[in-house]
């Protein structure tokens, strides 16, 4: 059944609004997101999904992923994290998905969308990797452009869990010069 009129109207609405909530629900809790740590390596992926699920407000997961990097193995600590952090970042696809009308009027929109066009995959998989909290737009923009999702999901993990490597690492070195 293809949704179509009204109904896929009601829809991305719908979905918009439900991202929206659980951005502000995970702002707003994000003190409690880091208690997850105690769970070992499904901790580390929750703490890194839910650090990700918010759209644009700021929930630190790297760098929690450099801490338990200090305690954990870093290479299972990079690919919870990288995992949990792309799974996450459907939260982005989705409110693209269902508010294409509301970002394609936006000036960033434009840029990034240019970036996707003429690059492609390799936009998501660079945007995925350097820490900042623009890759949202990008997950925008991917989901609004109709990108195919395994292929969002594919470059975000390669680009997600390559940075979580080196936040890990990071963390794991930063603890052995201490000993």
């Amino acid at each position: 059944m293809k949704l179509t009129g009204w109904r896929l109207t009601v829809l991305r609405v719908a979905v918009l609004l439900a991202v929206i909530g659980l951005s502000i629900l995970l702002f707003l809790n994000r003190d409690k997101v880091q208690k997850l740590e105690g769970f070992g390596y499904p901790g580390i992926f929750l703490v890194s999904l839910l650090s990700n699920a918010t759209l644009i407000l700021p929930v630190p997961g790297v760098l929690f992923t450099s801490a338990m990097g200090a305690v954990f193995n870093p290479f299972f600590v990079a690919l919870c994290a990288g995992t949990g952090a792309t799974l996450g970042e459907l939260s982005g696809y989705l409110a693209g998905f269902s508010g294409q009308g509301v970002i394609e009027n936006r000036s960033w929109y434009n840029w990034v969308t240019n970036w996707m066009k003429k690059y492609g995959d390799i936009t998501i998989l660079v945007m995925a990797f350097i820490p900042n909290s623009l890759f949202d737009i990008a997950g925008m923009v991917a989901g609004a452009m109709r990108m195919k999702l395994w292929r969002y999901l594919l470059f975000s993990w390669i680009g997600k869990t390559a940075k979580m490597m080196v936040f890990a690492y990071g963390g794991a070195s930063i603890l052995t010069l201490f000993k």
